[in-house]
């Protein structure tokens, strides 16, 4: 077998194992990780005594998930629905989502056109109740689109409440965010979100765990918010009570060393007291974007005289080089006429600038995008060469 073939083996392997083993499943994740996908994949095909750390019962569950699984179906599937497969190892695999040890994504279905490696790199979660007053729903949507306003991906559940309404925020804003779900991609949930995570897939990233096709349960939302808290810099509870589902994604954060937020609310709001709780535990307590991106930035990305280095230009790929080429040498230009130049949407242009904004060639004014001073050297020597 060459080295292509045991390749898409591999990736073969893990997509039938996202069929058959339960998100966040640790006795699973530690057998891939001592024996390989490869071996627990042939050991789930073929029967025989259980792995070690489960119960005959639930071997016996197992086994009758790995007798209906078909991964070239599911990524036939999940093909014709524009979406593919992100495994640990790939290059747009996000290295932080690691940090979850044996609890880590066997891979994520994802639908869109971003990296989710680079946009990762700038991410902050925005999460909190389902059923938000206009308070939470307000300060979502205006938390949202300032860290999109200041180059941030806004990441949250796709959920209603506070999540839809952090989506919309940067949408809004034109900018960069990521719907995490806990059902197949290709299958939005809820229902009524269809039409915005449609629109997130065009203009960001839509994500889970789950094969084309499944479907949501309460343990599958509890398990999709550890997704949430590891892919991110930092998560911001905007409304929760005392056992809301998003508490789960601030614990999960604390537990993975990212910083913990709150946005407070009324004393006599049952909505605002569990984020009250976790302020008074070890949680930031803020109210606008800036607070957000002064603490997620502490990390020295957005210390003003502690830029990260630029990378090479030769190491961005055809479509991403186009558009850094559409940029004007001075000034600023809207996506739009940076869309026209590059010979694609603007969709596909504002992906594609929060990509290039990650690695330091741009960045955002206003409604505009400009090249930073560190990358006009590079752009235009590589104009003089075309």
């Amino acid at each position: 077998m060459n080295a292509a073939d045991e390749e898409g083996r591999g990736l073969l392997d893990r997509v039938f194992l996202t069929r058959v083993v339960e998100p966040g499943d640790e006795a699973a994740g530690r057998w891939v990780r001592e024996l390989g996908a490869e071996a627990v994949a042939r050991r789930l095909r073929a029967g025989g005594p259980p792995l070690p750390g489960v119960s005959g019962k639930r071997w016996a569950g197992l086994l009758g998930r790995a007798g209906q699984a078909e991964p070239g179906r599911d990524l036939a599937v999940a093909r014709e629905a524009g979406v593919r497969f992100v495994a640990p190892g790939d290059a747009e695999w996000p290295g932080q989502l690691d940090d979850l040890g044996d609890a880590r994504p066997l891979g994520l279905w994802v639908r869109g056109r971003a990296s989710l490696r680079m946009w990762a790199l700038r991410s902050v979660a925005v999460v909190g109740a389902r059923a938000c007053t206009e308070y939470g729903a307000h300060m979502a949507a205006t938390l949202a689109a300032g860290l999109a306003e200041r180059g941030w991906v806004v990441v949250s559940g796709g959920a209603y409440g506070v999540d839809g309404a952090a989506h919309r925020g940067a949408l809004g804003a034109g900018g960069a965010t990521v719907a995490v779900l806990a059902c197949g991609v290709d299958r939005p949930y809820p229902r009524g979100h269809a039409q915005l995570i449609s629109r997130i897939a065009e203009q960001g990233l839509v994500l889970g765990e789950l094969p084309p096709g499944d479907h949501p349960t309460p343990s599958r939302f509890v398990l999709r918010n550890r997704v949430i808290a590891a892919l991110t810099r930092g998560t911001v509870i905007v409304e929760a009570a005392y056992r809301s589902g998003s508490l789960v994604t601030a614990r999960a954060a604390r537990r993975l060393g990212r910083h913990t937020m709150g946005v407070p609310g009324p004393a006599t709001s049952g909505l605002s007291a569990g984020v009250h709780e976790l302020l008074r535990q070890d949680a930031v307590l803020v109210t606008d974007a800036a607070e957000v991106v002064e603490l997620v930035g502490d990390m020295g990305e957005l210390a003003p005289d502690r830029r990260g280095p630029v990378l090479p230009r030769d190491l961005l790929d055809a479509a991403a080089r186009r558009v850094l080429a559409a940029l004007p040498g001075r000034g600023t230009a809207p996506p739009e006429e940076i869309a026209r130049g590059a010979q694609t949407t603007p969709d596909d242009a504002v992906a594609r600038l929060y990509e290039l904004r990650s690695l330091g060639y741009v960045e955002r004014h206003g409604d505009g995008w400009k090249l930073t001073r560190q990358s006009m050297t590079a752009v235009r020597g590589g104009r003089r060469g075309c």
